[in-house]
């Protein structure tokens, strides 16, 4: 069977990519996901199962049985069909090589961060991009080939990312830019050529794998970094989190927090130390200043004079 319009994911943003493109550009002939199971040996941020678009749309869902599409049912449903164009969102692997051979026009992705690939390649960029203070974000719409975020770009948008951003809302101009690169990339296909640059001048530089225990906040840190920190992970990615006091079986995971102020003097209390609480809101001390958790879930209350570590 022949398939045009093949869209890859896993995720929530997978399900809204295929309603942008289905509801305002072209049918979408096939979605390509991984079945529930595979969730098991592979954490997923914001996983979400998609079979339920057969139902919604009509458009055959295939479950691969891994992550990345090796399995031997796969690669038999990729042998045994053609297709003419596809687009990645939410797929944070590889596709191997019998799969980018079987695409015509062939296999287009995302990846972005503050300059132009192939610096900052890897893995999560948007999270790496605002842990590290990055004010802007250049999303790339790249043709996938066997190695990771190569410069074949297609097309680029660039947004910024402002002080009041966390990684949802970071996620929602990613979500944005996307939507009109991939109306560019339709309508070049739709006329029978895509055409490419690989005429980069950067370097190469690699964002490495974060995982939850990447999360653990050092309130020893500056106000600034901790505070990236957080939104930077924050749902519906594991969220930062810490101890308190010194408990490894009591941890708070902090999920929405801001800067509080640098000039009071707090020097009487520690760094991650509770300084006060307003509205169940506690104010942490940190070495440069001081940080007030909006929203953190524990199985203990946070109080006065509690040590956060």
């Amino acid at each position: 069977m022949h398939y045009k319009v093949v869209v890859f994911g896993v995720k929530d943003t997978s399900e809204n990519i295929v309603d942008y493109i289905q509801n305002t550009l072209c049918p979408v002939d096939l979605v390509v996901t991984v079945a529930n199971k595979v969730t098991q040996n592979n954490d997923i941020s914001g996983f979400k199962g998609l079979s339920f678009l057969t139902e919604k749309y009509g458009m055959p869902v295939f479950e691969s049985e891994t992550y990345g599409l090796k399995d031997e049912r796969t690669v038999k449903f990729f042998a045994d069909n053609t297709f003419d164009i596809g687009i990645v969102m939410g797929w944070q692997r590889l596709i191997p090589k019998h799969v980018l051979d079987s695409f015509k026009f062939g296999i287009f992705g995302f990846h972005g961060n503050c300059g132009y690939l192939p610096f900052g390649r890897g893995r999560s960029p948007l999270n790496w991009s605002m842990i590290l203070g990055d004010t802007r974000f250049n999303l790339n719409l790249f043709k996938y080939d066997e190695k990771a975020d190569s410069p074949n770009i297609f097309a680029t948008e660039m947004f910024s990312i402002n002080e009041h951003d966390d990684i949802r809302t970071a996620q929602y101009k990613n979500m944005i830019s996307s939507k009109r690169l991939i109306a560019k990339l339709i309508k070049e296909y739709q006329k029978g050529q895509v055409n490419i640059k690989t005429d980069s001048k950067d370097f190469d530089s690699w964002y490495e794998k974060r995982t939850p225990a990447d999360g653990k906040i050092d309130w020893k840190d500056r106000t600034r970094n901790i505070y990236n920190l957080i939104r930077g992970v924050a749902a519906p990615f594991p969220g930062a989190w810490c101890y308190l006091n010194g408990n490894e079986e009591s941890k708070v995971l902090v999920w929405e927090a801001k800067p509080f102020d640098e000039m009071m003097d707090f020097s009487m209390y520690a760094p991650g130390e509770v300084i006060d609480i307003f509205d169940g809101k506690p104010i942490i001390r940190t070495v440069d200043g001081s940080i007030l958790i909006h929203r953190y879930e524990s199985e203990s209350m946070i109080e006065k004079g509690d040590i956060l570590s």
